[in-house]
Protein backbone atom coordinates (compact mmCIF):
# COMPACT_ATOMS: atom_id res chain seq x y z
CA UNK A 1 0.00 0.00 0.00
CA UNK A 2 1.08 3.63 -1.17
CA UNK A 3 2.79 4.97 1.82
CA UNK A 4 0.84 8.19 2.10
CA UNK A 5 -2.10 6.37 2.19
CA UNK A 6 -1.07 4.46 4.89
CA UNK A 7 -0.42 8.45 6.92
CA UNK A 8 -4.12 9.59 6.40
CA UNK A 9 -6.21 6.32 6.06
CA UNK A 10 -6.30 5.97 9.54
CA UNK A 11 -8.08 9.97 9.46
CA UNK A 12 -10.31 9.72 6.87
CA UNK A 13 -10.89 6.03 6.22
CA UNK A 14 -12.27 4.75 2.78
CA UNK A 15 -12.63 7.89 1.66
CA UNK A 16 -9.52 7.96 -0.27
CA UNK A 17 -8.24 6.87 -3.78
CA UNK A 18 -5.13 6.01 -5.07
CA UNK A 19 -4.07 7.18 -8.57
CA UNK A 20 -5.08 4.43 -9.98
CA UNK A 21 -8.22 4.27 -9.00
CA UNK A 22 -9.48 7.32 -10.00
CA UNK A 23 -12.33 8.15 -11.50
CA UNK A 24 -11.09 9.21 -15.15
CA UNK A 25 -12.29 12.37 -14.80
CA UNK A 26 -10.47 13.26 -12.08
CA UNK A 27 -7.27 11.82 -13.89
CA UNK A 28 -7.86 14.25 -16.55
CA UNK A 29 -8.21 17.31 -14.83
CA UNK A 30 -5.11 16.44 -12.71
CA UNK A 31 -3.93 15.76 -16.12
CA UNK A 32 -4.34 19.33 -16.74
CA UNK A 33 -2.30 20.91 -14.01
CA UNK A 34 0.75 18.81 -13.94
CA UNK A 35 2.88 16.85 -15.97
CA UNK A 36 3.03 13.04 -15.39
CA UNK A 37 6.26 12.80 -13.07
CA UNK A 38 4.52 15.55 -10.86
CA UNK A 39 1.20 13.74 -10.49
CA UNK A 40 -0.42 12.81 -6.76
CA UNK A 41 -0.32 9.42 -5.16
CA UNK A 42 -4.20 9.99 -3.95
CA UNK A 43 -6.77 11.71 -3.31
CA UNK A 44 -8.71 12.37 -0.35
CA UNK A 45 -12.18 13.15 0.47
CA UNK A 46 -12.71 14.49 4.03
CA UNK A 47 -16.11 14.41 5.09
CA UNK A 48 -16.01 16.99 7.85
CA UNK A 49 -13.57 20.15 8.76
CA UNK A 50 -12.10 18.53 11.65
CA UNK A 51 -11.16 15.73 9.54
CA UNK A 52 -9.83 18.44 6.84
CA UNK A 53 -7.86 19.89 9.58
CA UNK A 54 -6.32 16.32 10.63
CA UNK A 55 -4.95 15.49 7.29
CA UNK A 56 -3.51 18.85 6.70
CA UNK A 57 -1.76 18.49 9.96
CA UNK A 58 -0.52 15.15 8.73
CA UNK A 59 0.50 16.56 5.61
CA UNK A 60 2.27 19.66 7.22
CA UNK A 61 4.29 17.09 9.45
CA UNK A 62 5.49 14.95 6.62
CA UNK A 63 6.32 17.59 4.04
CA UNK A 64 3.65 16.45 1.77
CA UNK A 65 2.46 18.79 -1.14
CA UNK A 66 -1.12 19.55 -1.18
CA UNK A 67 -3.51 20.26 -4.21
CA UNK A 68 -6.71 21.47 -3.13
CA UNK A 69 -9.60 21.85 -4.69
CA UNK A 70 -13.68 21.09 -4.32
CA UNK A 71 -15.41 19.16 -7.15
CA UNK A 72 -12.16 19.58 -9.48
CA UNK A 73 -13.92 21.71 -12.63
CA UNK A 74 -11.40 24.57 -12.10
CA UNK A 75 -8.46 22.21 -11.30
CA UNK A 76 -6.65 23.17 -14.67
CA UNK A 77 -6.75 26.80 -14.40
CA UNK A 78 -3.76 28.53 -13.64
CA UNK A 79 -0.10 27.41 -14.41
CA UNK A 80 1.71 23.91 -14.55
CA UNK A 81 2.31 23.03 -10.96
CA UNK A 82 5.29 21.37 -9.52
CA UNK A 83 5.37 17.44 -7.52
CA UNK A 84 2.38 17.34 -5.49
CA UNK A 85 1.62 14.08 -3.55
CA UNK A 86 -1.68 14.70 -2.23
CA UNK A 87 -4.56 15.55 -3.52
CA UNK A 88 -7.62 17.01 -1.21
CA UNK A 89 -11.15 17.76 -2.21
CA UNK A 90 -13.59 20.01 -0.17
CA UNK A 91 -16.23 18.53 -2.11
CA UNK A 92 -18.27 16.46 1.04
CA UNK A 93 -18.05 19.85 3.21
CA UNK A 94 -21.19 20.61 1.63
CA UNK A 95 -23.86 21.94 4.29
CA UNK A 96 -25.57 24.99 4.08
CA UNK A 97 -25.04 25.86 7.98
CA UNK A 98 -27.10 29.32 8.04
CA UNK A 99 -29.26 31.12 5.65
CA UNK A 100 -30.30 34.26 7.64
CA UNK A 101 -33.64 34.91 5.25
CA UNK A 102 -33.58 39.00 7.12
CA UNK A 103 -30.40 39.42 6.55
CA UNK A 104 -29.77 38.76 2.85
CA UNK A 105 -26.43 36.40 4.00
CA UNK A 106 -26.07 32.97 3.75
CA UNK A 107 -22.94 30.81 5.72
CA UNK A 108 -22.15 27.49 3.86
CA UNK A 109 -19.51 24.96 3.68
CA UNK A 110 -16.75 25.04 0.61
CA UNK A 111 -18.03 22.38 -0.65
CA UNK A 112 -21.16 23.32 -1.39
CA UNK A 113 -22.42 23.62 -5.19
CA UNK A 114 -23.06 26.90 -6.67
CA UNK A 115 -26.33 25.21 -8.40
CA UNK A 116 -27.57 23.66 -5.36
CA UNK A 117 -27.29 26.81 -3.15
CA UNK A 118 -28.98 29.07 -6.24
CA UNK A 119 -31.93 26.32 -6.07
CA UNK A 120 -31.96 26.85 -1.75
CA UNK A 121 -31.91 30.34 -2.09
CA UNK A 122 -34.53 31.09 -4.96
CA UNK A 123 -36.84 29.28 -2.97
CA UNK A 124 -37.33 32.24 -0.87
CA UNK A 125 -36.54 35.30 -3.39
CA UNK A 126 -33.16 35.48 -2.74
CA UNK A 127 -29.87 34.61 -4.79
CA UNK A 128 -26.36 35.16 -5.06
CA UNK A 129 -25.45 37.31 -8.14
CA UNK A 130 -22.88 35.10 -9.33
CA UNK A 131 -22.39 33.44 -12.65
CA UNK A 132 -19.56 31.17 -12.68
CA UNK A 133 -17.64 28.70 -15.07
CA UNK A 134 -19.71 25.12 -14.95
CA UNK A 135 -22.13 26.48 -12.80
CA UNK A 136 -23.64 22.67 -11.48
CA UNK A 137 -20.29 21.39 -11.05
CA UNK A 138 -18.31 24.61 -9.09
CA UNK A 139 -18.65 24.64 -5.65
CA UNK A 140 -18.00 28.22 -3.63
CA UNK A 141 -14.88 27.66 -2.21
CA UNK A 142 -13.28 26.85 -5.91
CA UNK A 143 -15.84 30.38 -6.96
CA UNK A 144 -13.67 31.90 -4.16
CA UNK A 145 -10.18 30.88 -4.93
CA UNK A 146 -10.32 31.87 -8.41
CA UNK A 147 -12.69 34.69 -8.21
CA UNK A 148 -15.01 33.76 -10.84
CA UNK A 149 -17.78 36.16 -10.66
CA UNK A 150 -18.93 36.83 -14.50
CA UNK A 151 -21.64 39.17 -15.84
CA UNK A 152 -23.54 40.00 -12.97
CA UNK A 153 -20.05 41.83 -11.64
CA UNK A 154 -21.43 44.75 -13.41
CA UNK A 155 -24.48 45.53 -10.94
CA UNK A 156 -22.71 43.66 -8.27
CA UNK A 157 -19.32 43.78 -8.04
CA UNK A 158 -17.23 40.78 -7.94
CA UNK A 159 -16.55 37.89 -5.43
CA UNK A 160 -14.54 40.06 -2.50
CA UNK A 161 -17.64 43.14 -2.95
CA UNK A 162 -19.90 39.76 -1.78
CA UNK A 163 -17.87 37.84 0.39
CA UNK A 164 -18.80 38.68 4.18
CA UNK A 165 -16.65 35.82 5.96
CA UNK A 166 -14.42 33.31 5.87
CA UNK A 167 -12.62 30.25 7.34
CA UNK A 168 -9.68 28.06 6.35
CA UNK A 169 -7.40 25.51 7.43
CA UNK A 170 -3.88 26.61 7.48
CA UNK A 171 -0.73 25.02 5.78
CA UNK A 172 -0.01 23.77 9.21
CA UNK A 173 -3.20 22.24 10.04
CA UNK A 174 -4.93 24.78 12.08
CA UNK A 175 -7.80 26.77 11.59
CA UNK A 176 -8.32 30.65 11.15
CA UNK A 177 -11.21 33.08 10.27
CA UNK A 178 -11.99 36.39 8.93
CA UNK A 179 -14.99 38.35 9.08
CA UNK A 180 -18.73 37.38 10.24
CA UNK A 181 -21.81 36.16 9.44
CA UNK A 182 -23.55 39.58 9.44
CA UNK A 183 -23.49 42.51 6.78
CA UNK A 184 -22.02 45.26 9.18
CA UNK A 185 -18.99 43.14 10.55
CA UNK A 186 -15.69 43.98 8.47
CA UNK A 187 -13.07 42.40 10.63
CA UNK A 188 -10.92 40.40 8.33
CA UNK A 189 -11.85 42.07 5.35
CA UNK A 190 -8.24 42.60 3.67
CA UNK A 191 -7.70 38.98 4.79
CA UNK A 192 -10.55 37.61 2.61
CA UNK A 193 -9.61 39.96 -0.32
CA UNK A 194 -6.25 37.90 0.25
CA UNK A 195 -8.18 34.80 -0.23
CA UNK A 196 -10.16 35.65 -3.60
CA UNK A 197 -8.26 34.38 -6.43
CA UNK A 198 -5.54 32.77 -4.08
CA UNK A 199 -5.39 30.08 -6.35
CA UNK A 200 -5.53 27.38 -2.50
CA UNK A 201 -1.86 28.87 -2.30
CA UNK A 202 -2.66 30.64 1.36
CA UNK A 203 -5.25 27.65 2.52
CA UNK A 204 -8.53 25.76 2.40
CA UNK A 205 -11.18 27.38 2.52
CA UNK A 206 -13.76 25.83 4.60
CA UNK A 207 -16.67 27.93 5.05
CA UNK A 208 -17.77 31.34 3.76
CA UNK A 209 -20.79 33.89 4.30
CA UNK A 210 -21.96 35.85 1.57
CA UNK A 211 -24.30 39.08 1.19
CA UNK A 212 -27.62 37.88 -0.68
CA UNK A 213 -30.40 40.18 -3.18
CA UNK A 214 -33.62 39.91 -3.31
CA UNK A 215 -34.67 38.29 -7.04
CA UNK A 216 -35.84 41.23 -9.25
CA UNK A 217 -39.90 41.19 -10.32
CA UNK A 218 -38.84 41.23 -14.47
CA UNK A 219 -36.39 40.96 -16.47
CA UNK A 220 -35.19 41.81 -20.12
CA UNK A 221 -32.14 42.04 -22.46
CA UNK A 222 -31.58 44.34 -25.51
CA UNK A 223 -28.73 43.03 -27.30
CA UNK A 224 -27.35 45.17 -30.26
CA UNK A 225 -25.02 44.25 -33.20
CA UNK A 226 -23.36 46.22 -35.86
CA UNK A 227 -20.66 48.13 -36.98
CA UNK A 228 -17.72 48.62 -34.53
CA UNK A 229 -18.06 51.91 -34.27
CA UNK A 230 -21.55 52.76 -33.83
CA UNK A 231 -21.51 49.61 -30.74
CA UNK A 232 -18.69 51.61 -29.60
CA UNK A 233 -20.55 54.99 -29.48
CA UNK A 234 -24.06 52.78 -27.88
CA UNK A 235 -21.45 51.82 -25.11
CA UNK A 236 -20.13 54.88 -23.97
CA UNK A 237 -23.74 56.65 -24.07
CA UNK A 238 -24.94 53.62 -22.14
CA UNK A 239 -22.55 53.93 -19.86
CA UNK A 240 -22.96 57.98 -19.36
CA UNK A 241 -26.31 56.86 -18.85
CA UNK A 242 -29.01 57.17 -16.00
CA UNK A 243 -29.75 53.51 -16.71
CA UNK A 244 -28.47 51.04 -14.22
CA UNK A 245 -28.32 47.83 -16.03
CA UNK A 246 -27.35 44.14 -14.19
CA UNK A 247 -25.24 43.24 -16.87
CA UNK A 248 -23.41 44.83 -20.14
CA UNK A 249 -21.32 42.62 -22.42
CA UNK A 250 -19.88 43.42 -25.47
CA UNK A 251 -19.98 40.41 -28.05
CA UNK A 252 -16.79 39.78 -30.28
CA UNK A 253 -17.95 38.85 -34.18
CA UNK A 254 -17.91 35.34 -34.12
CA UNK A 255 -19.58 34.93 -30.94
CA UNK A 256 -22.48 37.43 -32.47
CA UNK A 257 -22.71 34.94 -35.53
CA UNK A 258 -22.99 32.20 -32.92
CA UNK A 259 -25.50 33.14 -30.68
CA UNK A 260 -27.47 34.34 -34.29
CA UNK A 261 -27.36 38.22 -32.99
CA UNK A 262 -26.65 39.32 -36.74
CA UNK A 263 -23.04 40.67 -38.28
CA UNK A 264 -20.23 42.67 -36.03
CA UNK A 265 -19.88 43.06 -33.00
CA UNK A 266 -22.51 42.93 -30.19
CA UNK A 267 -24.18 44.81 -27.47
CA UNK A 268 -25.60 42.16 -24.85
CA UNK A 269 -27.69 44.39 -22.25
CA UNK A 270 -29.26 43.13 -19.40
CA UNK A 271 -32.28 44.44 -17.13
CA UNK A 272 -33.36 43.82 -13.64
CA UNK A 273 -36.27 46.00 -11.84
CA UNK A 274 -39.47 46.43 -11.43
CA UNK A 275 -41.85 45.54 -14.45
CA UNK A 276 -42.21 49.15 -15.21
CA UNK A 277 -38.68 49.73 -14.64
CA UNK A 278 -37.76 47.23 -17.33
CA UNK A 279 -39.85 48.17 -20.67
CA UNK A 280 -38.72 51.68 -19.60
CA UNK A 281 -34.70 51.28 -19.37
CA UNK A 282 -35.06 48.43 -22.26
CA UNK A 283 -37.17 50.84 -24.78
CA UNK A 284 -34.69 54.01 -24.25
CA UNK A 285 -31.69 51.60 -25.04
CA UNK A 286 -33.70 50.20 -27.86
CA UNK A 287 -34.04 53.86 -29.31
CA UNK A 288 -30.43 54.51 -28.74
CA UNK A 289 -29.67 51.47 -31.08
CA UNK A 290 -31.91 52.53 -33.52
CA UNK A 291 -30.54 55.92 -34.19
CA UNK A 292 -27.12 54.46 -34.72
CA UNK A 293 -28.17 52.09 -37.53
CA UNK A 294 -27.66 48.81 -35.38
CA UNK A 295 -29.52 45.72 -35.29
CA UNK A 296 -31.44 45.28 -32.26
CA UNK A 297 -33.35 42.65 -30.69
CA UNK A 298 -35.52 42.60 -27.09
CA UNK A 299 -35.58 39.34 -24.68
CA UNK A 300 -38.00 38.57 -22.40
CA UNK A 301 -39.23 35.80 -19.85
CA UNK A 302 -38.46 32.46 -21.10
CA UNK A 303 -36.39 33.49 -23.78
CA UNK A 304 -33.97 36.00 -21.74
CA UNK A 305 -33.33 33.68 -18.77
CA UNK A 306 -32.21 30.96 -21.79
CA UNK A 307 -29.97 33.48 -23.50
CA UNK A 308 -27.42 34.15 -20.37
CA UNK A 309 -27.84 30.29 -19.71
CA UNK A 310 -26.30 29.56 -22.79
CA UNK A 311 -24.17 32.16 -23.28
CA UNK A 312 -20.98 30.85 -20.98
CA UNK A 313 -21.20 27.50 -23.33
CA UNK A 314 -19.65 28.76 -25.44
CA UNK A 315 -16.67 30.21 -23.75
CA UNK A 316 -15.67 27.32 -21.59
CA UNK A 317 -14.43 24.25 -22.61
CA UNK A 318 -16.21 20.68 -22.60
CA UNK A 319 -14.07 17.53 -22.43
CA UNK A 320 -14.45 16.59 -26.09
CA UNK A 321 -13.72 19.97 -27.06
CA UNK A 322 -9.96 21.12 -25.50
CA UNK A 323 -10.06 24.80 -26.10
CA UNK A 324 -7.66 27.75 -24.47
CA UNK A 325 -9.71 29.81 -22.44
CA UNK A 326 -8.01 33.54 -21.40
CA UNK A 327 -9.04 35.76 -18.79
CA UNK A 328 -8.52 39.60 -20.15
CA UNK A 329 -8.42 43.18 -18.52
CA UNK A 330 -8.55 46.22 -20.85
CA UNK A 331 -9.54 49.66 -20.30
CA UNK A 332 -13.60 49.93 -20.79
CA UNK A 333 -12.47 52.51 -23.58
CA UNK A 334 -10.84 50.24 -25.36
CA UNK A 335 -12.96 47.11 -25.05
CA UNK A 336 -14.54 47.45 -28.82
CA UNK A 337 -10.94 47.69 -30.30
CA UNK A 338 -9.64 44.53 -27.81
CA UNK A 339 -12.48 42.49 -29.85
CA UNK A 340 -11.52 43.67 -33.16
CA UNK A 341 -7.96 42.89 -32.46
CA UNK A 342 -9.09 39.59 -31.68
CA UNK A 343 -10.94 38.88 -34.93
CA UNK A 344 -7.49 40.09 -36.38
CA UNK A 345 -5.47 37.40 -34.72
CA UNK A 346 -7.76 34.37 -34.30
CA UNK A 347 -10.03 34.50 -37.10
CA UNK A 348 -12.16 32.59 -38.20
CA UNK A 349 -12.19 30.67 -34.21
CA UNK A 350 -11.60 33.11 -31.66
CA UNK A 351 -14.65 33.81 -29.48
CA UNK A 352 -14.45 37.02 -26.99
CA UNK A 353 -16.72 38.57 -24.71
CA UNK A 354 -15.97 42.08 -22.22
CA UNK A 355 -17.81 43.39 -19.38
CA UNK A 356 -18.41 47.29 -20.93
CA UNK A 357 -18.16 48.91 -17.33
CA UNK A 358 -14.86 47.15 -15.91
CA UNK A 359 -13.23 45.95 -19.13
CA UNK A 360 -12.67 42.69 -18.14
CA UNK A 361 -13.58 39.45 -20.11
CA UNK A 362 -13.36 36.09 -21.63
CA UNK A 363 -11.43 34.75 -24.80
CA UNK A 364 -11.57 31.40 -25.89
CA UNK A 365 -9.46 30.39 -28.94
CA UNK A 366 -8.90 27.16 -30.53
CA UNK A 367 -5.40 25.41 -29.57
CA UNK A 368 -5.46 23.78 -33.61
CA UNK A 369 -5.41 27.00 -34.94
CA UNK A 370 -3.45 29.71 -32.78
CA UNK A 371 -0.12 29.15 -31.35
CA UNK A 372 1.58 30.89 -27.72
CA UNK A 373 2.97 33.55 -30.48
CA UNK A 374 -0.62 34.71 -30.79
CA UNK A 375 -1.57 34.91 -27.20
CA UNK A 376 1.75 36.73 -26.38
CA UNK A 377 1.12 39.20 -29.58
CA UNK A 378 -2.72 39.31 -27.59
CA UNK A 379 -1.20 39.68 -24.22
CA UNK A 380 0.99 43.03 -25.86
CA UNK A 381 -2.09 44.37 -27.13
CA UNK A 382 -3.86 43.96 -23.74
CA UNK A 383 -0.67 45.18 -21.99
CA UNK A 384 -0.74 48.22 -24.25
CA UNK A 385 -4.54 48.84 -23.15
CA UNK A 386 -3.34 49.11 -19.55
CA UNK A 387 -4.70 45.73 -18.81
CA UNK A 388 -3.49 41.98 -19.24
CA UNK A 389 -4.39 38.20 -20.39
CA UNK A 390 -4.07 35.05 -18.51
CA UNK A 391 -4.53 32.06 -19.86
CA UNK A 392 -6.89 30.08 -17.28
CA UNK A 393 -7.57 26.81 -19.39
CA UNK A 394 -5.16 25.21 -22.13
CA UNK A 395 -3.61 21.82 -23.00
CA UNK A 396 -0.73 21.62 -20.91
CA UNK A 397 1.64 21.44 -23.42
CA UNK A 398 0.48 24.76 -24.84
CA UNK A 399 1.01 26.00 -20.97
CA UNK A 400 4.52 24.62 -21.15
CA UNK A 401 5.36 27.18 -23.88
CA UNK A 402 4.32 30.43 -22.28
CA UNK A 403 3.98 32.23 -18.49
CA UNK A 404 0.36 31.60 -18.18
CA UNK A 405 0.10 34.83 -15.77
CA UNK A 406 1.88 37.06 -17.89
CA UNK A 407 2.41 39.84 -14.74
CA UNK A 408 4.40 42.76 -15.33
CA UNK A 409 3.36 44.54 -12.20
CA UNK A 410 5.62 45.25 -9.11
CA UNK A 411 3.51 43.23 -6.78
CA UNK A 412 5.96 39.78 -6.86
CA UNK A 413 8.05 40.41 -3.68
CA UNK A 414 5.24 41.48 -1.44
CA UNK A 415 3.47 38.32 -2.78
CA UNK A 416 6.17 36.12 -2.23
CA UNK A 417 6.47 37.42 1.04
CA UNK A 418 2.93 36.93 1.61
CA UNK A 419 2.97 32.76 0.40
CA UNK A 420 5.85 32.54 3.10
CA UNK A 421 4.06 33.97 6.23
CA UNK A 422 0.95 31.50 5.05
CA UNK A 423 2.65 28.78 3.96
CA UNK A 424 6.50 28.76 5.02
CA UNK A 425 7.25 25.54 3.19
CA UNK A 426 5.61 26.00 0.15
CA UNK A 427 3.32 23.08 0.11
CA UNK A 428 0.02 24.41 -0.85
CA UNK A 429 -0.73 24.10 -4.86
CA UNK A 430 2.86 24.71 -5.36
CA UNK A 431 4.11 26.76 -8.40
CA UNK A 432 0.36 27.16 -9.40
CA UNK A 433 0.21 31.39 -9.31
CA UNK A 434 1.92 33.81 -10.29
CA UNK A 435 5.61 34.07 -10.26
CA UNK A 436 6.08 30.72 -9.37
CA UNK A 437 4.23 30.61 -6.30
Amino acid sequence: MNAIIQKLEPIVGDAIASWENLKPVWQERIANVNTPENFPSCIVYPNTADELKSVIHKTYNNNLCVLPCGSGSKLGWGGVGKKVDVVVSTGRLNRVIEHAVGDLTVTVEAGVKFADLQEILLKTGQFLPLEPAYPQEATLGGIVATADSGSLRHRYGGIRDMLLGISFIRSDGQVAKAGGRVVKNVAGYDLMKLFTGSYGTLGIITEVTFRLYPVAEAAATVVLSGDQEAIASATKILLASALTPTAADLLSTQLVRKLGFGQGIGLMVRFQSVTQSVKEQSSRLLEIGQKLGLLETLYTDADEHYLWQSLPEYIWSTPQKPVITCKIGVLPTAAVSTLTELARLSSPSGLGLIHAGSGLGLLQLDPSTVTPKTIMEMRQYCQAQKGFLTVLEAPINFKQQLDVWGYNGNALQIMHQIKDQFDSKNLLSPNRFVGGI
